[in-house]
């Protein structure tokens, strides 16, 4: 979708007041910044920090439901969810080349990754023991994406917010994808129902996670938000999420697990909301540091996939050389 040649890395432009003022001018006004336009370097960094982040989630995102394509009980559910996993790849795909257009490569952003240098959502840590996770993650984790996402194809860097267009439809039909397997479940015998309601159980808290630290506790959210990287902030996505999905799971009969929720009329500014119990952070930190259920077994299939797929880039890298060098020598022919 892009290409990392249209930087022009070299050029940067010297960020003095001027320089600055005129770059958030171009902000507030709702202009795109592309690839080759100037840009603060904390602005660059921010973005291939972020863009990179989320294309490895996407990638390690495949993991957790990739093991049950084999075990899907119908050949309908199979189907659903290997061209779900597809998609998941895509994304990564579409994310990893607009980061490329800030002047960083995939192998680059790969290396950091396996190194622990770059984080991936803390949600892939968890592991997925029964069918139902796989409809609490397209109802949850693609629900809470999609709570991210959606404002992220307004982004101010064009690039991102081009690939977020399409991410975002294919992550809106994950979700429901998602819902309708946990309804098919609570609506099946006590026993499929008693699964869904686990599942929903064990991922509940960590789809709350995924938003990040409370705004008091984000270092990057206010200078993300002046930057119109990110259009609403980490809590007011995450009251967003419990508010749609609180009432979902009343639909289909499953009850969260929160003993504190509870409606409240004077939230949202009057509009009302749900008020809902503390969240473990000290399992959040301790899962984004490396210490969840499936950090290594995670980060141990990303470094087998790209060490096994080490000839096909080597072999693409002669063939894109061979192409470059026929077209050279038929250039000079035709001259």
């Amino acid at each position: 979708m892009y290409s990392q040649g249209l930087i022009g890395a070299d050029d940067k432009p010297i960020e003095n007041e001027a320089f600055v003022a005129a770059f958030q001018a171009r902000i507030d006004a709702e202009e795109k910044i592309e690839p080759n336009d100037p840009m603060p370097e904390a602005y660059r960094k921010t973005l291939v920090r972020q863009i990179g982040q989320h294309a490895h989630s996407e990638i390690v995102g495949m993991l957790p439901e990739g093991n049950w394509i084999t075990r899907a009980p119908t050949l309908r559910r199979k189907l659903a969810l290997l061209a779900k996993v597809q998609d998941e790849g895509g994304h990564g795909l579409y994310l990893y080349s607009a980061a490329e257009t800030l002047g960083v490569s995939r192998e680059q952003m790969t290396e950091e990754l396996l190194s622990g240098k770059a984080k991936y959502s803390s949600i892939f840590n968890y592991p997925t023991p029964t069918w139902a996770d796989i409809g609490a993650i397209g109802w949850l984790v693609d629900g809470a994406a999609i709570m991210n996402q959606v404002p992220l194809c307004r982004c101010s860097f064009g690039p991102y917010a081009r690939a977020m267009v399409r991410v975002c439809r294919e992550e809106s039909f994950h979700q429901r994808q998602g819902y309708e397997l946990m309804m098919a479940l609570a609506e099946g015998s006590p026993e499929q129902k008693e699964m869904a309601q686990d599942a929903l159980n064990r991922w509940w808290w960590p789809s709350l996670m995924m938003f990040g630290p409370h705004d008091s506790d984000s270092t990057n959210s206010d200078q993300s938000m002046e930057w119109k990287i990110k259009r609403f902030t980490n809590d007011e996505l995450r009251q967003k999420f419990v508010d749609a999905t609180v009432v979902q799971a009343e639909k289909i009969g499953l009850t969260i697990p929160d003993p504190d929720l509870k409606w409240n009329p004077e939230k949202n500014d009057g509009a009302g909301g749900y008020d809902f119990g503390p969240i473990d952070w000290d399992e959040f930190w301790r899962v984004v540091k490396g210490g969840g259920p499936m950090n290594r077994d995670r980060i141990s299939a990303r470094k087998k996939a790209w060490d096994d797929g080490a000839w096909v880039r080597e072999a693409a890298n002669v063939f894109a050389d061979k192409q470059r060098q026929r077209a050279e020598a038929a250039k000079m022919a035709a001259e």
